[in-house]
């Protein structure tokens, strides 16, 4: 056996034998999907273990061939050692070889650059060299296709000297993330045939937890690599001489390159979210993602699948990707990592834009003026039913969510509130709509000869003012009965007179009498804004405004304010009569 393929079997036992000690590089068995377990649950699953640079174009800073040698010609495929070389097919029978310029007539630095064209998790980069290897050189890779580069091992007999480090440093917890240096791989034996192959992980103390060391994962990285030979040995036997040209006729030697093989084993980078990498349409290669994750890495969930964090996959757990549960009214939703810890790190996700008159987090309850149709599932899209409360009955647009039970207001019943409860009567009234039969007996006839209703047009004079005790600008918020008192929540917006000193802006009460309101002396509706002008009365059981049929209640208008300011100026100046 042949000193190359030993080298060859030894590198191909050293990269499986790690590839079967380390986590994220075990062999899977062979099935239908091996992301999936034969109970179609979830596993880890990584894409197959290749030679990521086979194929792969290489940059060369400098090929032999241009201008023609003896032994290299780049116009004469016999003679030419190009750079396309380094990544086709070789056997042992057939080894071609890519060469660098004569060094004497370009630098001694020679970089090779290849684009493996996304992102790998590399195992290990070997180079086996048609000449003899360089007294220096440097591996260096890329994470983001080219733009920085990152040391990743340096090969020379004088470290220190040339890279600044020392000769085998002690790799450790917290530097092993950082580029070492060696004088391995640096003999001046063989002179042909020589090999350099680094391992990523070899020697770093978290590789036997790889799934739990995010520096290595991160280490391991890479988009691009590129081999930077600092220096040749530079003696006579070595680098071969061109025995029947001699450089101009110096007779001087000629120094070169020469590197047969270029290979980096690893596997596409897939975070533990797919079996395989296939070229997407624009011709990318890219994960063929599983686990309801996506992304040319599977780097991220698929959306409306945020109930929980995205997750590498380990040997232990898929950490697969979860929908989340809107209950088939949702399209769309977040994820919240307050919610995700309060549920014990079960479930994040927050529907967003809930359809079918539903709400919540999940969707999971009716919307205001709906409620629970329990005959059907809350997956149904017609689950939530229109409440439908009466405009005058109810008290408002949002009924009991189970029963759908509109509330009502005093003397109204039904699930609408859509007619009077017994010994009720209906009124005129849109604020109280049902009335007692004894009130409505006794005040119902005579409402025409009771009082006129305010006309909406009612002009503001000097004389009405200086009439009255108070003049306010009220927000009807809320309504209640109390005996035969209608007794109304307002929130008091302007005060322009009063005589009470209690009486200021915020929330108040306006009491009016059940029989005034019945016949809409003053008319009054919740929610809407007035101009009240009344006289001050102070029972101990009714505190706050009251107004009667002699009261001006009336809708309020913008205009107003300005000449109900002047209004109130003149008062200030005394020109109001004494009651």
């Amino acid at each position: 056996m042949d000193l190359l393929h030993l080298l060859r079997l030894l590198l191909t036992a050293c990269v499986f034998g790690l590839s079967q000690t380390i986590n994220p590089f075990v062999v899977q068995q062979t099935a239908s999907d091996p992301c999936y377990d034969e109970n179609s649950a979830p596993r880890r699953c990584i894409p197959e273990f290749v030679n990521a640079a086979f194929g792969k174009e290489v940059q060369a800073s400098s090929t032999c061939g241009k201008p023609p040698t003896h032994h290299c010609d780049a116009s004469d495929p016999r003679k030419a050692h190009p750079a396309s070389y380094l990544t086709d097919l070789n056997t042992a029978s057939n080894m071609t070889c890519w060469r660098s310029e004569s060094l004497h007539l370009s630098p001694q630095n020679v970089t090779l650059t290849l684009s493996l064209a996304k992102k790998f998790e590399v195992i290990y980069v070997s180079l086996q060299f048609c000449s003899a290897r360089p007294e220096s050189a440097a591996i260096l890779k890329s994470m983001d296709y080219g733009k920085t580069w990152v040391p990743y091992q340096y090969y020379s007999s004088q470290c220190r000297k040339i890279y600044g480090k020392p000769n085998k440093a002690t790799v450790t917890k917290q530097n092993e993330q950082e580029a070492l240096c060696t004088d391995g791989h640096t003999d001046l034996y063989p002179l042909t045939g020589g090999l350099i192959a680094f391992s990523t992980l070899d020697g770093r103390p978290s590789a036997q937890d790889f799934d739990n060391s995010p520096v290595l994962q991160d280490w391991v990285t890479a988009t691009d690599i590129r081999v930077i030979f600092s220096r040749p040995h530079l003696f006579r036997e070595l680098g071969g001489r061109d025995n029947e040209e001699d450089d101009g006729g110096t007779g001087s030697f000629s120094y070169y390159y020469a590197v047969g093989e270029f290979q980096v084993g690893g596997r596409c980078k897939c975070n533990g979210h797919a079996s395989r990498c296939v070229k997407d349409k624009e011709g990318k290669l890219v994960c063929d993602c599983k686990h309801n994750t996506e992304g040319p890495e599977c780097d991220r969930c698929k959306p409306f699948h945020y109930d929980r964090p995205w997750q590498r996959a380990n040997a232990r757990e898929a950490n697969e990707c979860l929908a989340c549960n809107c209950n088939l009214h949702a399209r769309r939703c977040r994820f919240n990592m307050e919610l995700y810890k309060l549920s014990g790190r079960k479930s994040g996700g927050v529907c967003l834009n809930c359809r079918h008159n539903t709400a919540g987090r999940h969707c999971h309850y009716c919307k205001e003026g709906f409620y629970r149709d329990m005959s059907k599932s809350i997956t149904d899209r017609k689950a939530c039913k229109a409440c439908d409360c009466h405009p005058v009955g109810a008290a408002g647009k949002t009924c009991n969510q189970t029963t759908g039970q509109c509330p009502c207001k005093d003397g109204v019943t039904g699930l609408t509130c859509n007619r009077c409860a017994k010994s009720y009567q209906q009124s005129r009234s849109p604020v109280a709509p049902c009335i007692t039969l004894s009130l409505l007996c006794s005040f119902s006839a005579d409402c025409d000869s009771y009082c006129k209703p305010a006309k909406g047009n009612y002009k503001i004079n000097m004389k009405k003012y200086c009439k009255k005790d108070y003049v306010v600008q009220v927000n009807v918020l809320d309504m209640e009965t109390v005996a035969n008192w209608a007794k109304f929540t307002v929130n008091v917006l302007s005060v322009y007179k009063c005589r009470d000193e209690r009486v200021k802006r915020g929330d108040n009460f306006l009491w009016i009498h059940m029989k005034d309101l019945a016949c809409k002396c003053p008319k009054i509706q919740i929610s809407r804004k007035y101009l009240v002008m009344g006289i001050s009365e102070n029972p101990t059981d009714r505190p706050g405004l009251m107004a009667d049929k002699n009261s001006l209640v009336i809708q309020w208008r913008d205009a107003w304010t300005r000449r109900l300011r002047k209004l109130q100026r003149r008062e200030k100046k005394g020109k109001c009569l004494k009651p």
